[in-house]
């Protein structure tokens, strides 16, 4: 038997020099949604992600 978690791979949405957009599926196959921002990792769900990218195109403006 395979181990699921193995065979996820990350996918690199966006790269700064400083800062790392990535996603993956988790162990029960919903997509995770990875911020690293220098110290600090925000790891949302789809909905979230969403919600955070409708708020930073808002202050965007």
């Amino acid at each position: 038997m395979t181990n699921r978690s193995q065979d996820l791979q990350p996918i690199t949405l966006a790269e700064t020099e400083n800062f790392l957009v990535w996603t993956a599926q988790d162990d029960e196959g919903e997509t995770t949604y990875n911020v690293e921002l220098g110290t600090v990792t925000l790891h949302m769900f789809k909905e979230e992600w969403e919600e955070l990218v409708k708020l930073i195109r808002q202050a965007a403006r």
